[in-house]
């Protein structure tokens, strides 16, 4: 009987609300189902009645956040006239910017190896992948299934963005902080995909005039 009145007092709500105060403070590794149940006033297993584990407590609480920064990169990839560069720019802009705006987020996701926050882990960098990899499959102007070329043009891309992002996470700056310095970079990353395509164009062209 006591475990159904703790369940009806302490909702999930309740529980996620008081996890995100102490989330931003502490990160996923400091942050205890005992420190969350102790902010709330019970013992932590109240919360074990809602949340199996503390990686589903977590991942429930940035999932909204991870979903407005996907909804909104397919909504300028929808709105966009044309697939080109500039749009990937302002995709890697968006990216970044998330990163360091939400560092606790993106240390959980694209930085931790925990056995528990695998699979949510998994399901998030495959979500980013995949719209990563649909804007460099159109730029490349190929229809089907993304090569092995491409997705390797991918993945360097996201290193060469992830590398950035964590970098500054590590010392503690926030993009209001570099925003500059992630112009620099956007447009250092931009520039060498304009590059690679402006080659790749070049080649066909000469390849084509041969064959003809």
């Amino acid at each position: 009987m006591a475990r159904k009145v703790v369940a009806e007092e302490l909702s999930r709500d309740r529980i996620v609300s008081s996890a995100k105060e102490l989330f931003g403070t502490c990160g996923y590794r400091a942050l205890t189902m005992r420190s969350i149940a102790k902010s709330l006033g019970y013992s932590h297993g109240a919360l074990y009645y809602h949340f199996k584990e503390k990686s589903e407590l977590l991942y429930e609480l940035i999932v909204s956040d991870l979903d407005n920064l996907y909804n909104e990169l397919r909504r300028i990839m929808k709105e966009a006239i044309y697939i080109n560069c500039a749009l990937l720019k302002k995709m890697m802009m968006m990216f970044i910017k998330f990163g360091l705006e939400y560092p606790r987020h993106y240390e959980m996701i694209f930085m931790m190896d925990e056995e528990e926050l695998r699979n949510y882990s998994n399901r998030e960098q495959s979500r980013c992948f995949e719209l990563f990899s649909l804007v460099i499959k159109q730029l490349d102007g190929s229809k089907g299934n993304i090569d092995e070329g491409q997705s390797n043009l991918v993945w360097t891309l996201f290193m060469s963005m992830h590398g950035f992002i964590s970098y500054n996470i590590y010392y503690g700056y926030k993009f209001a902080d570099i925003e500059n310095s992630v112009q620099d970079h956007i447009d250092f990353l931009s520039e060498m995909m304009e590059k690679k395509y402006m080659e790749q164009t070049s080649t066909s062209l000469i390849r084509n005039h041969i064959i003809a």
